[in-house]
Parts: C-alpha cells; sequence; structure tokens
C-alpha cells in the first residue's frame, strides 16, 4: 500500500469538521504516535444520538473527506447496525459511537497514554 501526500493534519482537519458539521457530540482525539505497538498514529472519537445520526456522521465525513481531500477509507465496519462505525484511513481511524457503546468500550480510558484533545460542540 503506497502512502499518499495528504498530511494526518489535514485529514484529521476534514474529519472533525464533517462531524462538527452534522452535529456530532463529544469529539476527541488521541494522539498515539508517542505509544509503541499501535495500530495507528491518530483516534478520533465522536458520538451521535442514534444509529441514523452515526451513520450520516459516518457518510458526510466519507464524502467531504472523498470530495476535499481525494482519499476514501481503507477500511469500514460497523455501518450494518450504525452502533458503532469505524472508518479506518490507514494513520488515522474514526470511531463513531452512539453513547451507550462509546461507554461500555471506553477507548479513552483503554489508550490512557495518549495525548487527548478534546472539541467542544458549537451547536
Amino acid at each position: 500500500m503506497t502512502k499518499s501526500n495528504l498530511s494526518a493534519d489535514q485529514l484529521i482537519t476534514q474529519i472533525i469538521k464533517s462531524i462538527e458539521d452534522n452535529k456530532g457530540l463529544d469529539i476527541t482525539l488521541l494522539d498515539l504516535r508517542e505509544i509503541e505497538n499501535t495500530v495507528c498514529d491518530y483516534f478520533i472519537i465522536a458520538s451521535g444520538t442514534s444509529n441514523t445520526h452515526v451513520d450520516a456522521i459516518a457518510g458526510t465525513i466519507k464524502k467531504e473527506v472523498g470530495k476535499q481531500l481525494a482519499e476514501k477509507p481503507w477500511h469500514t465496519e460497523g455501518e450494518q447496525t450504525a452502533e458503532w462505525i469505524l472508518l479506518d484511513y490507514v494513520n488515522v481511524v474514526v470511531h463513531i459511537f452512539q453513547k451507550p457503546t462509546r461507554e461500555h468500550y471506553d477507548l479513552e480510558s483503554l489508550w490512557g497514554d495518549a495525548k487527548i484533545t478534546t472539541f467542544s460542540e458549537t451547536i
């Protein structure tokens, strides 16, 4: 697999903008670069209020990242139930949860050694 010239910062900025545009909640960026043996450099975690909302957030991310940056996710999971949709952009992995599912898996605690940045909602 070849890496594109796209910077992680560009990708992260576009993903977070797409989540905010779709009224995603509790947006968190985990910087995993200082942790050994991670599968990627960053996690972006956000919540939606229903399976329809989670699906809409994921759809907007895919559409806008594709349109603005000409990138598609390498892998996608969870679209059937939309309780937790994962979009894998190789170095950046996006997790969009319904709130109970996010609380259950608690990725922020699981990756507690990561540098965590939170974004406030602008609703």
